[in-house]
């Protein structure tokens, strides 16, 4: 019998289209869409199935992802599979709330609407972001700790992928470093901003106030944190994670780590693209993964679970 993690992905792997099968073909995941264009009057079908100039603007990518992984996951849920525990990337942790039926629906799209914008207000001038390749992360800790400025990592992605997040000259001063220390590859991100660094502090304590007004509910499927990669079934610790998660590293590569512990050997990832499958092959090429992205993938996952 398998153990089964769902698994969910953050800003990077939205694309124009992503959900539309779904919502064609699925009452219950057009649902989501429809409710996310009523609660927050936005149009859901039109931010995420056609072709614009906002889906790629962090107050929205975050939303229109969100409310994909929401509707994939209805369908995934329809099958009748019920995970062991649940993760996401960054943004994906909402999304793995709500799976582990910690965190409604209505709630996750409220706060991560809010979210987006409170990110995207928050970005300074003069931040940046950069994948290091090819370095351990104990190297590029302690590089990024000896560069004058700001400076950390915002993402432990898998063996040989580190994402450093912090004040343009910073970055570009540690990448220099990180090169001359031997990463094969260091290359600036295409982001708005410097995510999940302390410069996003204020954002994530903008976020803290409309989480006080959200109930989280008990539930016997426990979650994975971003910021301490640990198993979480206590409800009361959850804001404060999510306040910390914004301006906190994500680390994916020991969340991973520790649900193999736990016995996972398949991980779902519901929602665009295969960024989290191609980590999971960096960090344990035994485990299994499928990714829901198309509606015809839920056939593949009726295999993979036979």
């Amino acid at each position: 019998m398998s153990k089964i993690a769902f698994v969910f992905p953050g800003q990077g792997a939205q694309y124009f289209g992503m959900g539309k099968d779904f919502y064609e073909n699925n009452e219950d995941c057009r649902r989501v869409y429809d409710m996310a264009t009523d609660i927050l009057d936005i149009d859901m079908k039109a931010l995420c199935f056609e072709e614009n100039d906002r889906l790629n603007i962090t107050e929205f990518t975050q939303i229109g992802l969100l409310t994909t992984e929401l509707a994939i996951l209805k369908a995934v849920l329809n099958m009748g599979i019920k995970p062991d525990v649940c993760a996401g990337l960054s943004l994906g942790e909402y999304a793995a709330l709500v799976a582990a039926g910690k965190l409604s629906e209505e709630d996750a799209i409220r706060v991560v609407r809010k979210r987006g914008i409170y990110m995207q207000e928050a970005v300074p001038t003069g931040g940046a972001m950069s994948a290091v390749l090819g370095l351990d992360f104990e190297k590029v800790e302690e590089i990024c700790g000896n560069t004058e400025g700001i400076v950390e990592l915002a993402n432990y992605n898998c063996p040989g992928q580190i994402v450093i997040s912090g004040e343009e000259n910073a970055v570009a001063a540690a990448s220099e470093k990180l090169k001359e220390a031997g990463a094969k590859r260091v290359a600036p991100l295409k982001v708005s901003g410097p995510f999940h660094s302390s410069m996003l502090k204020g954002a994530g304590e903008k976020l803290g106030d409309v989480l006080e007004q959200v109930t989280f509910t008990d539930s016997d499927i426990p979650y994975v944190a971003n910021t301490t990669a640990e198993y979480i079934s206590d409800t009361s610790v959850i804001k404060e994670l999510l306040v910390r998660q914004v301006s906190s590293s994500v680390r994916w590569e020991q969340s991973v780590r520790l649900m193999l512990e736990h016995g996972i050997d398949t991980f779902v990832e519901i929602g665009p693209g295969k960024t989290l499958a191609g980590f999971l092959k960096r960090i344990d090429r035994k485990a299994v993964s499928v990714n829901i992205d198309k509606y015809e993938d839920l056939e593949k996952l009726k295999g993979v679970l036979a």
